[in-house]
């Protein structure tokens, strides 16, 4: 891949040159030693993956994001020590575009067993993910009874989605009769932090799910990132290390299937802006159990590849503006369901 770093301290740019150069398959395509250069170089000289290590002078690392993420929209990862204390900022990043982040603390460059891993493996993510393709799948998933008073809503996002699960969230009113699990891609250390930040943006309640939890309309649940959540039974949540060959963990696809498979009321699938693929199969078995699939639509999102992956596959039944979701969401929660699955 094609590698542009934008680091302010030249010790920093080194140590990521020299970790990307440690993989053949990797060049460094261009180093910005300021933000502003770095915006300009990637409208010139687009780079398959940008390597951002922020505090910049002229402007704050979610600026820049913004900044490329809307004139040559690449993947971007944060790259910062202390994540930690760091959180907010993080994801005010996640929110406009960036895919993910690394922490430096540690970092020189040259030590496996530190930060050079970390990073390394967040490349080859990012390069799995630039390649993969749609997998159906083969659409087969159990028959269930359902009862109609029991509606949950399973979403499912990457790049740009913690302000897009805001936005959803806050308009979404208290008494919203139905209960709201999540998958969003994000680094285990940034689960509990992003928890408390969209309880924060929304005004509700917002936990990590943990191992036996049931969905409840009181508490809205984050997937953690220890293991693929699933349910594992009709009503109980739990995590699964299955499967290991996936491009992220927690998986949207899993979980999605897992709610075709067990759910035994009215669900409604969401898939709103990321990078890759993730979930697009998952919605499609949703729908063809007769649950109904919402995709936000191109122009309200941030990076335009999962939703657009769920289109392409038919999966969506819905294909809306942010702004519209929660509306959906409500109307949809407070009808009468009638489920026709598909042969």
């Amino acid at each position: 891949m094609r590698v542009g770093i934008i680091s302010e301290q030249s010790l920093t740019a080194e140590a990521l040159s020299r970790t990307i150069l440690l993989r053949s398959a990797h060049e460094i395509h261009w180093v910005a030693n300021s933000a502003t250069t770095a915006v300009d170089l990637c409208a010139a000289k687009t780079p398959d993956v940008v390597l951002m290590a922020p505090p910049f002078v002229a402007m704050d690392g979610v600026d820049v994001t913004r900044r490329i993420m809307s004139g040559s929209p690449c993947p971007i990862l944060i790259v910062t020590e202390h994540l930690g204390i760091n959180t907010t900022f993080v994801l005010d990043a996640l929110g406009v575009g960036a895919l993910g982040a690394v922490d430096l603390l540690g970092f020189d460059g040259t030590d496996p067993s530190a930060g050079t891993t970390t990073l390394l493996a967040k490349m080859d993510t990012i390069s799995r993910l630039m390649g993969e393709k749609v997998n159906g799948g083969n659409g087969k998933v159990p028959s269930v009874t359902a009862p109609r008073d029991a509606c949950l809503v399973a979403i499912g996002a990457s790049a740009g989605g913690p302000a897009a699960i805001a936005t959803i969230l806050r308009a979404l009113p208290s008494d919203f009769p139905g209960s709201i699990v999540i998958v969003q891609h994000v680094g285990a250390e940034f689960v509990p932090g992003m928890a408390s930040w969209l309880g924060d943006q929304s005004g509700r309640r917002v936990d990590v799910a943990v191992e036996g939890d049931r969905p409840t309309r009181t508490r809205t649940l984050v997937a953690g990132a220890t293991g693929h959540l699933t349910f594992k039974g009709s009503t109980r949540l739990g995590y699964t290390a299955e499967p290991l060959d996936s491009a992220y963990c927690p998986s949207v696809d899993v979980f999605f299937r897992s709610v075709a498979r067990c759910w035994r009321g009215q669900a409604i699938g969401v898939v709103l802006t990321g990078m890759g693929r993730d979930g697009a199969a998952g919605l499609k078995a949703l729908r063809d159990k007769g649950h109904h699939t919402i995709a936000q639509d191109e122009a309200t999102s941030v990076v335009y590849g999962m939703p657009k992956a769920a289109a392409a596959l038919d999966a969506a039944i819905d294909v809306l503006p942010l702004d519209r979701i929660a509306e959906r969401l409500l109307e949809l929660a407070e009808s009468p369901v009638v489920r026709q699955e598909k042969e």
